[in-house]
């Protein structure tokens, strides 16, 4: 057997890259190619900057072997990548993942990173995360607007114990809470002026067909019964008990948005653009949700 050999950054980007395109992965967890899929893993492992300079580092023969046998998991298992490495960068901040709670990627982090322009008009200063799995997006929230108070609830207690973890590596622990709830029942002491909800949305009959990296998330946090409005329906129905007046509800149904608008007819709903990708996010304003949110069928 040859004996392990230190490398540079630049030649085990290609070894990688060149077993990835082969292997046919399915991205989506924070990459889209490849290419960008490489990077991830070899800059986060090794703890290297995306810069050029670094293409030229020579990384020692054991973050070499690591780095070989996390590419051959991932070809292997079909886990998403930031399972193996046990954590993502997204919307330029870092979070801890662990399997059995869904990887950060909703395209609502980019409005949040945006302050919600031009539908936010004040500054928040209580923050609703419902399903808050990670809690990345109320933690964004709270980088974002630094005055406010948020509360993260999540229903799963690894996802809230997750959560927790999170909160405190970003030095909130001060402002931000996590409540372990479940968000059909749960009611704050009062309404917020911003609500982040990015809850299961997947349909019972996209379960299914979800390309094996995406069945390697917890079904729980995905799947939401036939038309995929199970849980998004009832944060709807209690809208005002979560969302003031002035406020504002930015939610997440991705592909089952054409079902939400069916069963929610005459609900005002903004379907922002999304430069950064994604689909099916709306926005609801505060005023609006005290009328119309019973569903239609």
């Amino acid at each position: 057997m040859a004996k392990p050999v230190a490398a540079k950054v630049a030649e085990l980007l290609a070894w990688v890259h060149e077993r990835f395109v082969g292997a046919h992965l399915f991205y989506g967890h924070g990459t889209s190619n490849a290419w960008d899929e490489a990077v991830a893993l070899v800059l986060t492992h090794a703890g290297l900057a995306d810069t050029t300079e670094n293409l030229d580092r020579v990384l020692p023969a054991a973050t070499v072997i690591e780095i070989k046998d996390l590419a051959m998991r991932r070809i292997n298992e079909r886990l998403p990548l930031p399972y193996l490495l046990g954590r993502c960068r997204y919307m330029g901040f870092e979070f801890k993942v662990v399997p059995g709670v869904v990887v950060p990627r909703s395209p609502i982090g980019g409005l949040l990173v945006d302050g919600v322009r031009p539908w936010l008009q004040d500054r928040p200063a209580q923050i609703l995360d419902l399903c808050a799995g990670t809690g990345c997006l109320g933690i964004i929230a709270a980088h974002m607007w630094p005055g406010a108070k948020v509360t993260l609830v999540e229903i799963d207690p690894l996802a809230a114990t997750l959560a927790r973890h999170n909160v405190e590596a970003h030095g909130f622990s001060d402002r931000v809470i996590v409540i372990e709830a479940d968000v059909d029942s749960w009611r704050p002491d009062r309404a917020a002026d911003l609500v982040i909800t990015n809850p299961p949305y997947v349909q019972q009959m996209e379960m299914a067909a979800l390309p094996e990296e995406y069945r390697a998330e917890p079904e729980s946090g995905l799947a939401a019964g036939h038309d995929g409005l199970r849980v998004i329906e009832g944060i709807l129905a209690a809208a005002q008990a979560f969302v003031s007046e002035q406020g504002l509800l930015i939610g997440e149904v991705g592909a089952s948005a054409p079902a939400l608008i069916s069963c929610f007819q005459g609900v005002p709903f903004i379907w922002p653009d999304l430069p950064r990708g994604g689909e099916g996010v709306f926005l609801l304003e505060g005023g609006a949700s005290s009328s119309h949110t019973a569903r239609h069928d």
